[in-house]
């Protein structure tokens, strides 16, 4: 079984925000695969099902960002999650608008959602999904760029970049499921 987590901030206030990335993209992965994201619980938003073969446990965590780390401890306690079957998909800013890879056992190079669940596991032995949102203008607050919606006239590329991610990880887990270890 493999848990597959989207990182961002809950609430309407945030939806389609660059940081919530990894939730757009776990919602369309959930969509695309008849997998209902409504159940509450371990302080996130879960879904159970099957893709290309693997049973998953889909989550968007309900703890702000920041504190991501709570919910995945708790989702990996219960169903007995071993750090090498989670996939943690998030925004980055060292990647253009577009671009993704998918990295093993990585520092969280400042993220602090990253950051909580590697405090968390006690262990950076996970996979995750990393998102490009691109860099902020000069002088811009990166904390202050992430909480931007992605700019007018982007529509199609972010879709695009949805679409991209939600492949990408079924190539994951195809390739988990037959045996073969991941490629970016």
């Amino acid at each position: 079984m493999k848990l597959i987590v989207g990182l961002g901030n809950p609430g309407k206030r945030y939806k389609f925000q660059r940081h919530n990335i990894g939730f757009e993209i776990v919602e369309e992965l959930a969509s695309r695969n008849s997998i209902s994201l409504a159940k509450r619980s371990f302080k996130a938003i879960i879904g159970v099902g099957s893709i290309e073969g693997e049973a998953v446990i889909l989550a968007n965590p309900q703890t702000y960002m920041n504190l991501s780390g709570e919910s995945v401890s708790s989702l990996m306690g219960y169903y007995r999650i071993i750090p090498e079957d989670l996939l943690v998909v998030h925004d980055d800013l060292d990647f253009d608008l577009g671009r993704m890879k998918l990295v093993f056992s990585a520092g969280g190079a400042g993220h602090r959602g990253v950051g909580s669940i590697m405090e968390s596991l006690g262990t950076k032995a996970f996979y995750r999904l990393r998102v490009g949102i691109g860099r902020p203008p000069e002088r811009m607050d990166p904390a202050d760029f992430v909480l931007q919606k992605f700019p007018s006239g982007s529509e199609d590329l972010v879709k695009g970049l949805i679409d991209s991610a939600v492949d990408k990880i079924k190539e994951f887990l195809l390739g988990s499921r037959i045996g073969r270890k991941p490629e970016e």
